[in-house]
């Protein structure tokens, strides 16, 4: 047995393995198939102040080691997450940490206001860049000045550990990195999805409604790794590593990089306990290589 026990920002976890948000919803159905109590945390469905309708269909289509969203944040509003689904999470043993997005910067910090009254939740991630909505999201998260506001002002309506999740749609990560650091952020997860397009070409349009998604899968994981690298080098903060992480060896590689833990998102629609084999292959590594990574 290796403890692979790890603390982000203070919020204490049993291992480095957590599931990305909206890949998991609030872990309801994936409850049937696994013990989400195995999980390290859990980071909710991005949640807004007022219910979303999300983006018009189609909203996902499969790609090459990879896929297209475009869902556009479909959420029942914060009021409903208080009442529901923090209500369902309550029965496990696990830090909950709720993904927040918003229009203005006054939607991030009263959604922080609102969830810092909440005992169940142990941290907050700040999307500022889901790039399939056209208000806030990805719009932030690609200029350091709007990083660093909306940052601040969640910092400032909250004491909860903040976790910012940084775009790749930019030029370079390291500065929008320390924007999120120098403002307040507790650590950074990153990356999101790569802005991505796919045709049919029998018709000549978008196989997606919105025109464009988010890529994400095994395609992506490279420059994720990359990015994750960078960012992890240029503040001093715990960095969380996403994209493509199917197996415990995708998920070495970013612990290699400098993420201190990892999420898995694409996975969890091809496997259903997917993070339980990330899992199992990180112990089996620090098993083999006992000095390689920072595990006790």
């Amino acid at each position: 047995m290796v403890n692979l026990a790890i603390e982000i920002a203070g919020i204490k976890m049993k291992n480095p393995v957590m599931v990305a948000s909206g890949t998991f919803g609030c872990g309801r159905e994936y409850s049937e198939y696994m013990d989400l109590n195995q999980l390290g945390a859990i980071v909710t469905k991005s949640v807004t102040l007022l219910p979303r309708q999300g983006n018009p269909p189609p909203r996902i289509v499969e790609t090459a080691a990879g896929m297209l969203n475009s869902i556009g944040l479909q959420n029942d509003g914060i009021k409903f997450f208080i009442e529901n689904d923090l209500s369902f999470l309550s029965q496990f043993d696990l830090p909950i940490i709720v993904n927040i997005a918003g229009e203005t910067i006054e939607e991030y910090a009263e959604l922080a206001k609102l969830l810092g009254h909440q005992p169940l939740v142990k941290g907050i991630e700040v999307n500022i860049s889901c790039p399939n909505v056209s208000k806030g999201g990805m719009c932030f998260g690609i200029s350091t000045q709007l990083t660093a506001e909306v940052i601040a002002a969640v910092r400032k309506a909250t004491s909860l550990p903040l976790i910012a999740k940084l775009t790749p749609n930019v030029t370079d990560i390291t500065v929008i990195a320390r924007a999120a650091a120098e403002a307040g952020a507790d650590a950074l997860s990153l990356i999101n999805t790569l802005v991505g397009m796919a045709i049919d070409i029998e018709t000549g349009k978008s196989q997606l409604g919105m025109l464009t998604g988010g890529l994400s899968g095994p395609a992506i994981k490279p420059i994720a790794v990359r990015m994750v690298y960078e960012a992890s080098r240029a503040v001093k903060i715990p960095v969380i590593g996403i994209g493509g992480i199917m197996d415990g060896s995708d998920a070495v590689e970013f612990l290699l990089a400098g993420a201190k833990a990892v999420q898995v998102g694409t996975a969890n629609f091809v496997e259903m306990d997917a993070p339980r084999t990330v899992l199992k292959g990180i112990g089996e590594y620090v098993h083999r290589h006992p000095r390689a990574l920072n595990f006790s």
